[in-house]
């Protein structure tokens, strides 16, 4: 589906994390250029590792973004483009070939049906099918092709990326959506979304894998012809680097994150041993009983953990093959890029070029929003104008109730672009 801009449209995109909710209101115009007129952020409740535990207190956090979202862009919306995220997502590949007229060259209608014929009835066995994408072609069981059109051949196959969360968790995050009075547009994995704000064309056509550090949650993204490959999560984020500080220097979660702003790096130096910082005991706030220890004893504290996080990237590299590859790239973002020093010890326990992401993608983007820590919410706006997902007719096993249905998804669509 290509989208035709015939006048200025609002897209409206809603980031949930474990540690934010965000929402950024942008016109698109004609030529498909995003203009941000209006975002709102605050802190997460009710939202642990991607996962909601409190269905009232993430309703408020969702509201409080998209009203401060709404004031400033002075505009109401109804229609979000939602991230979804938690350590439970996976990818499937699934695979169909047809038989085509070898005397003609593979035509658009010869591709159209091979992927329909690969997204007809797909198992999800109990999962919300998020993502559906086309990723490489096969003439004759030959060498992959990224485009087959105009390529002779007997036979033409397929293989097609499935994105997949339990239906039950998802479920929680539509009843979210619906109690804040607004409806599900569409929704992409949060790691999918930042890719698309913060890598270049170069990184997703040679290969790439975007890690997006959350508050809760790790996402994954691995890239290739210019499109997704791979979808993971690790249930590992920003926030147990927070926990480990609070538990190891025996202080509040609240200081805990200050130190962790303030002084924290993924590595050790010599100078660390000598340098003092100030660590106030949990439930004292009086000045006199203000402690101060090296700051090496809170290095030696986020440094394990920072290391664990990418041992576990490591670990779902090799597993996809995509870890003995040097010419794969890396790219950190998300709120947990931001610690210092954390591409130093990404590049040697991945033993890859790894470099920080920020969201790059859109022009005259306001300052604040510069920043690792809306990759996601950026990368939504940029998934709404590029939408090209072909979604199957019949899903099997699927739990009945709870989803907006792709006929809904697409007359909205169809309507606003």
């Amino acid at each position: 589906m290509t989208h035709t801009f015939n006048r200025l449209t609002t897209v409206a995109a809603l980031d949930i994390g474990s540690s934010k909710v965000c929402c950024i209101i942008a016109k698109i115009s004609r030529d498909k250029k995003i203009k941000v007129v209006g975002y709102g952020y605050n802190a997460s409740k009710g939202i642990k590792n991607g996962v909601i535990t409190d269905l009232n207190q993430a309703t408020l956090s969702v509201c409080n973004a998209v009203e401060t979202a709404e004031q400033m862009a002075n505009e109401r919306i109804d229609r979000v483009i939602i991230n979804v995220s938690g350590d439970k997502i996976k990818s499937v590949i699934k695979s169909a070939s047809i038989s085509i007229n070898k005397n003609k060259p593979i035509s658009e209608a010869d591709i159209n049906k091979v992927i329909e014929k690969g997204i007809h009835k797909i198992n999800v066995e109990g999962n919300e099918l998020i993502h559906c994408l086309p990723m490489s072609y096969h003439c004759d069981n030959g060498e992959e092709i990224k485009d087959p059109r105009n390529i002779y051949g007997s036979e033409l196959s397929v293989d097609i990326l499935l994105g997949m969360i339990p239906d039950i968790l998802f479920r929680n995050e539509q009843t979210i959506i619906e109690n804040a009075h607004l409806e599900i547009a569409e929704k992409a994995f949060s790691a999918y979304a930042s890719g698309l704000a913060c890598l270049v064309e170069d990184e997703m056509e040679i290969g790439s894998t975007i890690v997006d550090i959350g508050g809760g949650t790790t996402s994954i993204c691995s890239f290739k012809h210019g499109h997704p490959t791979y979808f993971a999560a690790l249930p590992v984020g920003g926030n147990n680097v927070t926990n480990d500080i609070a538990w190891g220097l025996t202080t509040s979660f609240t200081h805990a994150e200050r130190l962790k702003t303030l002084h924290g790096c993924a590595f050790m130096t010599s100078k660390d041993k000598e340098e003092l910082i100030n660590v106030y005991p949990v439930g004292e706030e009086d000045d006199s009983l203000i402690k101060q220890v090296p700051k090496a004893e809170l290095i030696s504290i986020i440094t394990p953990r920072i290391e664990e996080t990418f041992e576990l990237v490591n670990h779902k590299l090799m597993e996809q093959g995509l870890g003995g590859i040097n010419s794969h790239r890396v790219v950190l973002t998300g709120g947990g890029s931001c610690l210092s020093g954390i591409q130093d010890v990404a590049t040697m326990v991945l033993d890859k070029q790894v470099r920080l992401g920020k969201p790059r993608n859109i022009l005259s983007l306001p300052d604040n929003l510069y920043n690792p820590s809306f990759s996601t919410a950026i990368g939504l706006l940029l998934f709404a104008i590029n939408y090209t997902e072909k979604k199957p007719g019949k899903i099997i096993n699927k739990p009945s109730g709870g989803t907006t249905s792709f006929s809904k998804i697409f007359s909205w669509m169809k309507q606003n672009f």
